[in-house]
C-alpha cells in the first residue's frame, strides 16, 4: 500500500533531518494546537510532547513519512486533551476554562509584528479583523471538521495523508472537510457584505 519515495520527492522537501523538520513544522503545529485548545501554554505543551514522541519513536523513518506521522501524533494528543477537558468540565462545572476572561484568547506574537509597508492603517485594521473573524469561525467548527480543515487547507496535506493523521477513512476526511468549508462560507458570508 505504501508508495515508494522517489529521489525527486525527497529533494523537493524543505528539510532533510529531523531537526530541520521540527523547525519547519513548529509554528504551524503550534497554531493548529492553539486553535484546538484556545490556550497558548496548553498548545505549547501539546506540540512539544508531539515533537518528542516523533523523535523518540519515528526518527528512523524517512523524511516524507515524518509529516503524516507528526500530525497523527498531534491529533492523538489533541483528542486526549479534549477527553480530559470533557471529564474535567463534567466533574468541576465551576472551573470551565474561559479563554476570553483568562486573557489568552489567541495572543499571537505576530500581532505585534510590523505590518506590510504598502498598507494604510485602515487596510491593516481590516486585514486584522478578517483574520480574527476567520480564526473565530474556525474555532466554532466541530473538532473533526476543524482538524480536517487545518490539515488540508492550512498544512496542505493530501486526503490520504490527512486520513492517516486523523486515523479515519479518506471518505470521512472528504466529508469533514466539505462540511467545514460549507460552514465557514456560511459564517463568513455575512461578514463579506458588511
Amino acid at each position: 500500500m505504501d508508495k515508494p519515495v522517489t529521489l525527486a520527492a525527497v529533494s523537493d522537501m524543505p528539510y532533510r533531518t529531523i531537526e530541520e523538520f521540527l523547525k519547519f513544522i513548529e509554528r504551524r503545529a503550534f497554531h493548529m494546537a492553539r486553535m484546538g485548545t484556545g490556550h497558548t501554554d496548553t498548545a505549547l505543551d501539546i506540540v512539544q510532547d508531539s515533537m518528542y514522541k516523533l523523535v523518540e519513536k519515528y526518527s528512523a523513518k524517512t523524511a516524507p513519512e515524518w509529516k503524516p506521522l507528526f500530525y497523527r501524533i498531534l491529533n492523538s494528543k489533541l483528542t486526549d486533551y479534549y477527553r480530559r477537558k470533557a471529564v474535567r468540565d463534567k466533574l468541576f462545572v465551576w472551573s470551565k476554562s474561559r479563554p476570553d476572561i483568562d486573557g489568552d484568547k489567541f495572543a499571537d506574537p505576530t500581532d505585534k509584528a510590523i505590518g506590510r509597508h504598502s498598507e494604510t492603517p485602515d487596510e491593516m485594521m481590516m486585514r486584522g479583523q478578517r483574520i480574527e473573524r476567520l480564526n473565530d469561525s474556525v474555532q466554532q467548527l466541530p473538532n473533526r471538521q476543524r482538524q480536517a480543515f487545518m490539515l488540508r487547507c492550512w498544512e496542505g496535506l493530501s486526503t490520504i495523508e490527512t486520513a492517516a493523521a486523523m486515523k479515519i477513512s479518506e471518505g470521512s476526511v472528504k466529508t469533514h472537510y466539505s462540511r467545514a468549508m460549507h460552514t465557514l462560507r456560511d459564517m463568513l458570508e455575512d461578514y463579506r457584505h458588511d
